[in-house]
């Protein structure tokens, strides 16, 4: 199995997670988070003077999936999380080693 994260622009989750559903792929978690990439933080307005936001807002998505559909969620977050411009967004894929349950106690072995 693999762990996916996705650093996308707030303003695209409802267009990405509509897509995921639509694909039968719901478990996620989201945080609010700030970061920056190569755009180096933003200048925005404020009463008349460039007021420079170096940590910009995003979302992050991390969903554990089977190792088949990988590929599949990255070509739905790249379909529905770009704009085009700096700032869209990274992509991480992880593996993972164990999955624990803490209600039950139980492990559940990774899958291939």
């Amino acid at each position: 199995m693999k762990m996916v994260t996705a650093i996308i622009r707030p303003e695209m989750f409802n267009a990405v997670r509509t897509a995921l559903e639509g694909e039968g792929i719901y478990g996620m978690t989201v945080s609010e988070v700030m970061g920056r990439g190569a755009q180096k933080g933003i200048a925005l307005q404020f009463r008349g003077k460039a007021v420079p936001v170096d940590l910009i807002p995003k979302l992050k998505i991390e969903m554990v999936v089977r190792d088949a559909d990988v590929e599949r969620i990255i070509r739905i977050v790249r379909a529905h999380a770009r704009t085009g411009r700096p700032g869209d967004g990274r992509i991480f894929v992880l593996p993972i080693e164990r999955i624990c349950r803490v209600r039950t106690d139980e492990e559940d072995p990774p899958e291939s």
